[in-house]
């Protein structure tokens, strides 16, 4: 096993002495290249072992975790964010109010606060996620704090779903995929994206209904602390209900914990939070058929045809007051955003039909970012899981090109066209070939 391993270890253990990736993009992906083909080498190796425990896939992917933890997060920011919201609310401040620019926070400010993203934007994190970074900021080295503790939520991560494949019959190999997969690595352990604890507590979700004797209450418990870490598992909650064989009494609980934690949030900000409102309606980048499709919608003259029936509107009603409101959503960004909102609630649609909650989770993860306007490389970790039980090639390829969305950032190359096409072309044709989400 430790002779398959070796390549992973071995690129891991070189992209810790790269150290700054974004000053050194070919290293990054010649570290990708190399780490995938480590990954693929090793799971054609012990896909027929009957050596693989489930120890010694932990014991690995704790490895490949903790090499990249000291990695500086200079691929993405969202760590300093965090870290600064926790500061914010271990002062006794609001972050859902405050925007990091806020003057009410310049005695917070120090050289971190000048690299912030969005510093006009107050936080979009629910408060379980924000609670966690108040934690980290208490610390001793926070960044360092958070980044373990993420890490020790992927490996029980890992090991549920060690757990779910042997309750399923499935060969531990088939784990591999998620466990030792170089996006999860980095994304998790090297830039440190709280989407880890959410995945972690989605997995125990499906543990708890989905891997032998229902355990509604824990079920329920841990798909409201998902929930509260990032929004993203509101969408499961009725495929959840369904298969927790107890529907009403698992939303309901579901629900009650969520609101319980997030009233105070709302009453504070007297509704809901600013920065979560500015990121649905101005965050945008690489949604596979967002990009094309606003592009296309500017081309063929969307604004001005939905102008000239505002403007009819305006005339056959002679309320001017009323549809002067809509003007300023006239946009193809936004127009994209509406079209394929419907596409949003097919996928969450087709989640509740299937009752296998394995199956079920890969359709509503994997299918989301399918209609969404925002896929960052860390967005695709919450279909991994999914596709690695199932066997799901093209989200599994997908994972491999995936930073390849970096480029823009540390290269200046533009997203749009050959970034996007690379990223998502191969995908989207692979995705036509590959078949329908089973443990089969």
């Amino acid at each position: 096993m430790w002779l398959r391993a070796a390549p992973l270890v071995v690129a891991h253990a070189g992209l810790l002495a790269t150290f700054d990736l974004a000053a050194r993009p070919l290293l990054l992906y010649l570290w990708l290249v190399l780490a995938t083909g480590g990954l693929v080498w090793a799971v054609g190796g012990l896909e027929r072992s009957a050596r693989l425990s489930a120890a010694s896939v932990l014991l690995v992917a704790a490895l490949l975790r903790l090499l990249l933890v000291p990695l500086p997060p200079t691929l993405s920011d969202d760590l300093l964010r965090y870290l600064w919201d926790g500061k914010v609310a271990a002062a006794g401040l609001n972050p859902y109010e405050l925007a990091p620019d806020s003057a009410e926070l310049a005695p917070l400010r120090d050289a971190d606060w000048r690299r912030l993203p969005h510093r006009h934007v107050p936080t979009v994190y629910p408060p379980l996620a924000v609670t966690v970074f108040s934690i980290a900021a208490r610390l001793p080295w926070p960044a360092v704090a958070l980044k373990l503790g993420l890490v020790a939520a992927d490996l029980l991560a890992c090991w549920l779903l060690l757990g779910l494949a042997a309750a399923r019959g499935l060969g531990r190999w088939r784990v591999l995929w998620y466990a030792w997969n170089p996006l999860v690595t980095l994304e998790l352990a090297g830039m440190g994206h709280v989407d880890g604890l959410g995945v972690a507590a989605s997995v125990a979700v499906v543990a708890w209904i989905g891997g032998g004797r229902r355990r509604p209450f824990a079920a329920a418990a841990t798909a409201a602390a998902a929930v509260l870490v990032k929004l993203v598992p509101l969408a499961a909650l009725p495929a959840w209900s369904r298969q927790s064989g107890r529907p009403w009494l698992f939303a309901a609980a579901t629900l009650a914990l969520v609101v319980a934690a997030a009233a105070p949030v709302v009453v504070a900000v007297g509704g809901v939070p600013p920065g979560l409102v500015t990121y649905g309606v101005s965050w945008e980048f690489n949604g596979p058929l967002f990009e094309p499709l606003w592009r296309l919608l500017d081309g063929a003259g969307a604004r001005g045809w939905v102008e000239s029936r505002l403007d009819a509107l305006k005339q056959l009603t002679g309320n001017h007051d009323l549809w002067n409101r809509f003007y300023p959503f006239n946009y193809p960004q936004l127009q994209a955003k509406l079209l394929l909102a419907p596409g949003l609630v097919a996928v969450v649609a087709l989640a509740w039909r299937r009752r296998d909650p394995l199956a079920s989770a890969g359709v509503l993860f994997g299918g989301l970012p399918l209609f969404s306007a925002t896929v960052y490389p860390w967005y695709l970790l919450w279909a991994l899981p999914w596709a690695a039980l199932c066997r799901q090639r093209a989200w599994l390829a997908l994972a491999a090109v995936a930073p390849l969305s970096y480029l823009p950032k540390v290269a200046g190359v533009p997203l749009w066209p050959w970034v996007w096409a690379a990223v998502w072309l191969p995908f989207l044709a692979a995705l036509l070939l590959d078949r329908r989400w089973s443990t089969g």
